[in-house]
């Protein structure tokens, strides 16, 4: 059997990244120091010295161009992949995004596909300065024409990046940047992974189901090893695809435990909870034993650094949302 042993998610990805610039030469990464400095976060390192500056492109700082020329590229027939640097840059590319990468395909009745992938890093917890910890995925899920996708550790970071990038519409692939150096994993490579467009039982439980994607899945499965500790059987299931979404497995433990919380980093407002809730009320309702919940960032900009514990969502408010559903 063949195996990446005990490997971060950060190098899961360039590790995928290297796998699928070796199946398909029009693969291209671009995005801003990902060549000779490898990116930020290392997730780029060693690509540029491997396939040179045509497939590793080191751009200006100029997000809206990026993206544009990225859209450029899949219609000349390449598979572009682009970092966007961290979350809060991606707004100046936001018009590419939404208004053509998304509706090209739609436009042209079907004969452009737009096989572009843009990698955003998301999410706090790095004492990070402003425009360094946001969670965009709401916006781009909103938009129909894109994808959106979000991995939670090095397992699906390895094979979710491959199967974004062998996808001939557009996906936008989110990167928990806390966890790109945090837990480890192995990854056999002879094992068939889970589809990109699945959702997935993190762990079974009878009580009450968290829901929960990026960051937000290691803190519900704290959280739940905590309620077991006091005696209470709590299922974790990670959505791992945002648009479309997938909620089979969401209802399906809603009807069988009646209490369900759904956590994420982004504001609770208009958020992806907002989505879930509605969809399991709507389908769910005369299983529920409690509303549905959500656990979320506070409806302000993303705080200064020092105080950005108090403002994510942390195992004690996953815990007491818990608490709120049972006492329903």
């Amino acid at each position: 059997m063949t195996t990446l042993t005990s490997i971060t998610l950060a190098k899961a990805l360039n590790a995928g990244l290297r796998k699928a610039m070796e199946d398909d030469p029009k693969v291209v990464l671009l995005g801003e120091d990902i060549g000779a400095l490898g990116g930020v976060f290392r997730v780029t390192d060693g690509l540029l010295k491997d396939f040179g500056e045509g497939r590793v492109i080191d751009t200006p700082l100029a997000e809206s161009g990026i993206v544009g020329t990225a859209i450029g590229l899949a219609m000349r027939g390449y598979r572009p992949v682009v970092e966007i640097q961290f979350d809060g840059f991606v707004y100046p590319a936001y018009d590419q995004i939404v208004c053509q990468l998304a509706k090209l395909h739609y436009r042209s009745g079907g004969r452009w596909s737009l096989p572009v992938v843009i990698r955003i890093p998301f999410g706090g917890g790095i004492g990070a300065v402003e425009h360094h910890s946001e969670s965009p995925e709401a916006q781009f899920a909103h938009t129909p024409g894109l994808n959106v996708v979000a991995c939670s550790n090095p397992v699906d970071g390895y094979w979710m990046i491959q199967q974004a990038i062998a996808s001939d519409d557009p996906v936008i692939f989110l990167e928990p940047k806390r966890q790109y150096h945090a837990a480890k994993a192995d990854i056999s490579l002879d094992e068939s992974p889970q589809s990109l467009w699945a959702s997935r039982v993190v762990r079974e439980g009878s009580e009450a189901t968290l829901v929960a994607y990026g960051p937000t899945v290691a803190t519900c499965v704290a959280a739940a090893e905590e309620a077991e500790r006091q005696g209470r059987s709590v299922g974790v299931i990670d959505l791992r695809t945002l648009s479309p979404l997938d909620l089979d497995p969401v209802l399906a433990a809603a009807r069988a435990t009646g209490h369900v919380v759904v956590v994420h980093e982004a504001h609770v407002n208009l958020g992806m909870g907002s989505e879930v809730a509605a969809r399991v009320m709507q389908e769910c309702f005369h299983s529920l034993e409690a509303p549905v919940l959500r656990v979320g960032g506070y409806d302000t900009p993303y705080p200064p650094s020092r105080v950005e514990e108090s403002w994510l969502p942390d195992v004690d408010r996953v815990l007491e949302a818990i608490d709120r559903s049972w006492s329903w």
